[in-house]
């Protein structure tokens, strides 16, 4: 009973390492529990072992049965093999593992794209001010779930009318396009709810949680009549495809996104060429044509 004590806390001491030396490396939340989880899976599967004795033939029997027993997804899989690698090469400090294992191939999938009319009636169906605002910063911008939870107040440049986006994806800070309406929305958002430090903050001062952007946006999904298996990244490639409708060239919708690779935002199509100052947020066009109204 004792050994058996013992094996649970070292594995849990390797998972409190591995956690540790994430937010050393300033990783996301998002990967620190994605990889701390994979990996603690990975340790019931070879439990009763000691660390010590894990060998690589558990890695390549744990990921056989992932494939066959469990049939995991191909996503799955492959973040389960990096969580592994992960800790060998970053907590305990070995060589670069290279594993004889082939890893699976992402299946293409073309993203879930709303129509203009459809973003203008989840927004119309959104009536408290702080939920439609933040809606609306998701789609008007073009934000990942974890930049717009990031906002802080100073972040919005009225002056310029653009937005900063601070550490995004890879750490890397970019700038994306703040519009008119937007603002003026933030404006009113500003004036009734106050908000000291993050742009959209919880009851206890802290950022918006995650979990209630979804809610908010599966509560507009089903009262706007929508059937569509809508997520907040939804409103990320709305926007991204409504720019292309406009004729904005990709490589400023890239920079926009904050995509490394041109591939990545070729997944919404070619366009024609459009300078950068005249590219107009596509909530812009929502007002403009009448079909939202604030």
């Amino acid at each position: 009973m004792l050994i058996k004590q013992n094996i649970i806390q070292e594995y849990e001491s390797a998972i409190s390492m591995l956690e540790s030396k994430i937010e050393m490396l300033r990783y996301s939340d998002s990967t620190k529990r994605t990889y701390s989880l994979m990996f603690r899976q990975f340790l019931r599967y070879t439990y009763p072992k000691r660390l010590s004795q894990i060998l690589s033939g558990d890695i390549y029997a744990y990921q056989h049965h992932l494939v066959t027993t469990r049939k995991c997804s191909r996503s799955y899989q492959n973040q389960s093999i990096n969580a592994i690698k992960f800790y060998l090469e970053h907590v305990l400090g070995q060589e670069r593992q290279y594993f004889d294992l082939q890893r699976p191939k992402k299946t293409f999938k073309l993203p879930e794209v709303l129509s203009a009319d459809e973003v203008a009636r989840i927004l119309k169906a959104t009536k408290n001010i702080k939920h439609k605002t933040i809606l609306t910063t998701l789609y008007s911008a073009g934000l990942r779930m974890g930049e717009l939870l990031s906002l802080k107040i100073t972040d919005i440049d009225s002056e310029h009318m653009r937005i900063w986006i601070r550490e995004g994806k890879g750490c890397k800070d970019r700038l994306t396009t703040l519009s008119p309406h937007l603002l003026e929305l933030l404006r009113i958002y500003y004036q009734q709810y106050r908000p000291k430090s993050f742009l959209f903050e919880g009851p206890d001062g802290n950022a918006y949680s995650p979990t209630s952007v979804r809610k908010v946006l599966y509560r507009a999904v089903k009262d706007a009549g929508i059937r569509k298996k809508i997520r907040p990244h939804t409103l990320r490639h709305s926007f991204a495809t409504h720019l292309l409708e406009q004729g904005t060239n990709l490589r400023y919708i890239q920079t926009l996104l904050g995509h490394n690779s041109p591939k990545t935002t070729q997944i919404y199509t070619h366009v024609s060429s459009k300078s950068l100052e005249d590219i107009r947020s596509p909530l812009d066009n929502l007002v403009a044509t009448g079909i939202f109204e604030r």
